[in-house]
């Protein structure tokens, strides 16, 4: 890549569903992206992975729809296949205490894994996988690059901790002050049992008071093949005390699920997938993204009042729509 091409262009970092919506917004409004991510495959925390052929939602577990940009995106994927309604109604779950079943707003789950929306949304794209970025912002000349490449616009599309580490604090100290979100961890069990052998869900559950479980999903009723797994997401402490080991804590989370859903056999197959900045400790309520003089800008689910899918892709849509207006 020549340096007068690269300065035609904008680079977002990461891609996860808020750097993909932020890019397809520039692609369709004719502005030259490329779009680069560490991981193998695109999604961040939409993540899935296969368990003996199958796939099973180890990172965000639904999608919820409010705004009716994204509704017109999910109606896409869902006339695609991709996305299908799940359930409006949850069991809330709490140790010494008869189990309450809780109704809300409709949630979305995918036949293909949650991934999969992010890679369509990214289909046509110049994306480049396994690409870890060292150093993004300001050089000392003055212009935005990306590991020594130019670049017209830069967005750091992570959580702000990830961003933070990218930028360098002395050219664009603004922007550190600004990315003062923490996250807290979360360990994900992934249990595949011989059979359904626990009480009955309604497709999922909260879980409060627990040491060691906050939130248990039955992947079989959210892929609709009433496969005999559950996914089942540790609580913040307990992840923050096997960040070094996830595997340590599975006996914990197995032995929790039987507490709780009274699984009645060990499961023949358990995963334990470490997310060390798994959630926003708190949103934003009045900004949907960060965007300086510079055209440095930051997005994700935390540019949100309520931290959630939807939240990550409207931070990346309006940046994506203000970087296209400012680069004309």
């Amino acid at each position: 890549m020549t340096g007068r091409v690269a300065q035609q262009q904008v680079v977002v970092v990461g891609a996860g569903i808020s750097g993909v919506a932020c890019a397809r917004e520039l692609h369709e409004a004719g502005v030259a992206v490329r779009l680069l991510d560490r991981g193998r495959r695109l999604g961040g925390r939409m993540a899935s992975r296969r368990f003996e052929g199958r796939p099973a939602d180890i990172g965000a577990s639904y999608l919820t729809v409010e705004d009716d940009d994204f509704a017109a995106v999910v109606e896409g994927w869902r006339e695609r296949g991709l996305a299908q309604p799940w359930t409006d109604t949850f069991g809330v779950l709490a140790p010494g205490e008869e189990p309450e079943v809780k109704s809300g707003p409709l949630r979305w789950g995918t036949p293909g894994g949650i991934r999969s929306l992010v890679e369509s949304l990214a289909e046509g794209l110049d994306v480049v996988p396994g690409r870890e970025v060292a150093r993004a912002g300001r050089s000392a000349k003055g212009r935005l690059e990306v590991d020594g490449e130019p670049a017209a616009a830069v967005v750091l599309a992570m959580p702000d901790p990830q961003a933070a580490r990218l930028l360098d604090p002395g050219a664009h100290a603004d922007v550190h002050a600004a990315l003062d979100v923490d996250f807290e961890p979360v360990l994900a069990l992934t249990a595949t049992y011989a059979e359904r052998c626990w009480r009955d869900l309604p497709h999922g559950a909260f879980v409060n008071d627990d040491p060691d479980l906050s939130w248990i999903a039955d992947d079989g009723r959210r892929r609709g093949d009433d496969a005999p797994v559950l996914v089942a997401h540790s609580t913040p402490r307990l992840a923050a005390q096997h960040l070094d080991d996830p595997a340590g804590a599975g006996p914990a989370l197995v032995a929790a699920l039987g507490r709780l859903v009274g699984a009645g056999q060990e499961p023949g197959h358990a995963h334990v997938h470490r997310w060390s900045m798994a959630r926003p400790t708190r949103g934003r309520e009045h900004a949907t993204y960060l965007l300086g003089e510079d055209l440095l800008g930051v997005c994700g689910d935390a540019w949100s009042a309520r931290p959630r899918v939807e939240g990550a892709w409207l931070s990346g849509r309006d940046l994506g729509r203000e970087l296209a207006r400012r680069l004309g």
